[in-house]
């Protein structure tokens, strides 16, 4: 007995000293932690002369970049005007973020002494944009709108939600069930296929393609990978992205396909494959062609327009390909109640329970939550000013998401209660529709804040602005759908269905 209370106040022991214990082990490994620098963003130190005494990087190179306009769109090369250039020094590579914003790097003859504060060279672009209050008031405004929209879906879930299902599990009779209403009316109705079942899986697998690359790019941006002083590396990042991610787009859309009872996998996986990527491009290389008419350095060269080319058919649809195969072979996805034969009629709705005025009204309060760092964002690609508060944007990326999902889930609800079992396509676009106040936005942007003429430009602009709108439009338009789709089969999943 004696060694058994022994060994009993020994682990007593060791559970009260085991914080303290795991503590000095952190404070050990604290002692053996090296610092490092992100790729491509450690400081370069210009000196004299180094510890042989030789002379070592006394002064600094000076690149010219593209030359642009208050008045214009349309950038130019350096040396496409009559400014002093040095041609026999080598031209430096640009990346392909570079290359798509139109940034043609070229030496200059101007050589810059170490003592203009190398350093310090960010500063008057830092302090010369003092918005740091502003976005915090765009942070606090839109965390108010989602505080807002999460006490609404509580009290639907915690109230409403509970006592229906807890009154509908007490139903035993013919009579009680006959006595049903609201939501609990149309379920075997709820998961019945949506009309057009083939664009909408298409739509829901390119934007969980956007969605999966926007959330990776913005997370590292906010690590400082993506920093504004390696030019060209954010978009960069966002097309390689793109292309690496045709496989869950390729699940996705053919999961979902397949469960909507579709049976033309061919044309299921082609459509993903091609058509809002074929949309985008065929956008783009107008826009290219217009480019090149003007001479503007946007134009994509000829090799740089094959490679994209190539990164599409070569990786991003074979890709496509493999993630469709998984997901069709993969079983349907199982509803928790049966569909029924027979579609329930649907009765008269009230005027805000159309689906017309519902989809308006949802997408409200998601652009809400974004429109001030929207005029940040558009700031930085057509008034030429740099956008480095990848923070702040990040955090209204979760915002947006959360935004976009409650305020589905708050319509999909009340549509159901109005027994309107046809959510699948209002979830989509009542997300999706802040895409719409988006191009709004964009319009009014264009008449109140810029200075641009001419023909050329205005086409530019609206037509790369017609591509982020879309872009837009299947990533909120996918977060509403997921978001119902998760809501309704929880609800009808714990409601007894005889």
């Amino acid at each position: 007995e004696q060694p058994q209370r022994v060994a009993g106040a020994t682990m007593r022991v060791f559970r009260r000293l085991r914080p303290a214990l795991l503590l000095l082990l952190l404070c050990a490994l604290l002692r053996c932690a090296h610092t490092f620098y992100l790729p491509g963003l450690a400081p370069v130190s210009f000196c004299d002369k180094d510890s042989s005494g030789k002379e070592s990087d006394s002064t600094i190179e000076l690149f010219v970049n593209r030359l642009d306009s208050v008045e214009s769109v349309l950038p130019y090369e350096y040396t496409a005007f009559d400014f002093c250039s040095v041609a026999s020094e080598k031209r430096p590579s640009e990346n392909l973020g570079q290359v798509l914003f139109g940034e043609r790097i070229e030496p200059s003859p101007y050589k810059e002494d170490k003592k203009i504060r190398w350093a310090s060279r960010w500063d008057y672009i830092l302090e010369s944009m003092p918005h740091t209050n502003i976005q915090w008031f765009s942070i606090m405004n839109s965390l108010v709108i989602v505080l807002f929209l999460s006490g609404m879906v509580a009290m639907i879930m915690l109230r409403t939600l509970h006592k229906d299902i807890a009154r509908y599990n007490q139903m035993d009779s013919v009579e009680d069930a006959q006595e049903e209403f609201g939501w609990k009316l149309v379920h075997g109705d709820v998961f019945r296929p949506p009309r057009k079942g083939m664009l909408l899986s298409v739509f829901l697998g390119s934007g969980t393609q956007i969605f999966i690359m926007t959330f990776v790019t913005l997370f590292f941006a906010c690590l400082g990978f993506l920093s504004p002083a390696n030019r060209g590396a954010l978009m960069t990042c966002s097309v390689v992205l793109w292309v690496l991610l045709g496989t869950p787009a390729g699940y996705v859309a053919a999961r979902f396909y397949k469960s909507f009872g579709g049976e033309k996998w061919k044309t299921n996986v082609l459509l993903t494959a091609f058509l809002c990527p074929g949309v985008v491009f065929a956008d783009f290389f107008v826009m290219n062609l217009i480019l090149w008419a003007e001479g503007s350095s946007a134009a994509m060269p000829f090799g740089t327009l094959v490679a994209i080319l190539a990164l599409w058919f070569c990786i991003s649809v074979p890709l496509t390909f493999v993630g469709a195969y998984f997901g069709f072979k993969k079983s349907a996805i199982e509803h928790p109640v049966r569909t029924n034969q027979i579609p329930r009629q649907i009765p008269e709705q009230s005027f805000y329970t159309k689906p017309f005025p519902g989809i308006v009204m949802g997408g409200i309060l998601p652009f809400g939550c974004i429109f001030i760092q929207l005029f940040f964002i558009l700031n930085s690609i057509w008034s030429h000013q740099m956008y480095y508060m990848f923070g702040f944007l990040f955090l209204v990326f979760i915002i947006l998401v959360i935004t976009c999902s409650e305020a589905t889930i708050l319509l999909c609800y009340f549509h159901l209660c109005a027994e309107d079992y046809h959510w699948q396509w209002r979830s989509f676009l009542t997300s999706g529709f802040t895409a719409v106040y988006f191009l709004v936005y964009a319009v009014h942007y264009f008449f109140s804040k810029l200075q641009i003429t001419g023909l050329a430009s205005t086409i530019l602009y609206f037509g790369y602005t017609m591509i982020m709108a879309l872009i837009f439009f299947l990533f909120t338009g996918t977060i509403g759908f997921f978001a119902c789709f998760w809501f309704v089969s929880k609800i009808y999943s714990v409601v007894k269905v005889d």
